[in-house]
């Protein structure tokens, strides 16, 4: 463990070569003992990575903790972008149903290198319905119509293996649960129009557990296995809200969503998308002050 090559570390060939040979030994033997194979030349491998070197050096940048640090102090904006949902937090998702790391907004402090108090703002990016890829809990599942027409509309498929994702109404138990992970300051509430089709929108708002009523998203995996969503009815627009430019321009229906679903949170939605162009994104106040 720790013998992993870094990337400052193919632009000092003295370096490299050192932590290379510590590596090769343990692996060559493995390679040659194990696997009848040929053991890797260290010299051949040194020169392989140093060319790599060459063809990343345009992309290497120093101390980046720094950067961002010196950049915060003079008064930039910065921007941290994260990947996956909370429930796949490898401490606080659905385990076993998690990804291998943290999908927290503390881990973008961790991986950047600053501290909590130089972060203002932490917006969540929420779509106006749930989704789901492959196995977990999931309260407010669709397995009718409804979440077939929600994965056809908003075209839930995986990107990279193309798998259905599965579907369902928007679960605001477990939207508090992350706006708690995460200090959640604001919400951007995406793909609204794939909810302009139905007549009738649910929001649930509340767990029966074992016949009691419960507002917090249950941490454990049996209780989170047998709770039922509790609804609250709101009236659908069916209407085309793909050419809004902003909020005032939807259907009325439209709007009591937005406002319902930022009261129940007591977090204001910032930003509201109603299709995938860059121009379908309305703005209700600006990220940056």
């Amino acid at each position: 463990s720790r013998k992993a090559i870094l990337f400052g570390d193919l632009f000092n060939k003295d370096s490299l070569k050192q932590k290379l040979e510590a590596g090769l030994k343990e692996r060559n033997f493995l390679l040659k003992e194990f696997y009848k194979e040929t053991p890797i030349d260290l010299d051949k491998a040194v020169e392989e990575l140093l060319s790599l070197a060459e063809e990343l050096t345009p992309y290497r940048c120093k101390d980046t903790s720094l950067l961002i640090y010196k950049s915060l102090k003079a008064g930039k904006k910065v921007l941290f972008e994260g990947a996956q949902g909370s429930l796949l937090d490898l401490l606080h998702g659905t385990y076993p149903f998690v990804t291998s790391s943290s999908t927290l907004s503390g881990s973008a402090l961790i991986g950047s290198g600053i501290g909590p108090k130089m972060v203002e703002k932490v917006i969540a990016i929420t779509k106006a319905y749930t989704t789901r890829v492959g196995s977990g809990p999931f309260p407010t599942e669709c397995m009718d119509e409804v979440g077939a027409r929600m994965r056809e509309v908003g075209k839930e498929y995986g990107a990279t293996t193309g798998r259905e994702r599965r579907c369902g109404w928007l679960d605001l138990v477990a939207l508090k649960y992350a706006i708690r992970l995460n200090g959640i300051t604001s919400i951007a509430l995406m793909k609204l129009d794939v909810l302009s089709q139905f007549d009738e929108i649910e929001v649930c708002t509340s767990y029966e557990l074992d016949g009691n009523l419960i507002q917090d998203y249950p941490v454990s995996p049996g209780e989170l296995n047998r709770v039922k969503p509790v609804y609250k009815a709101l009236p659908g627009w069916k209407e085309d809200i793909t050419s809004a430019k902003n909020i005032k321009d939807l259907p009325r229906p439209a709007q009591d969503y937005i406002q319902f679903v930022g009261k129940e949170l007591a977090i204001p939605i910032d930003v509201v998308s109603v299709g995938p162009g860059r121009e379908q994104t309305l703005w209700i106040r600006p990220l940056f002050d």
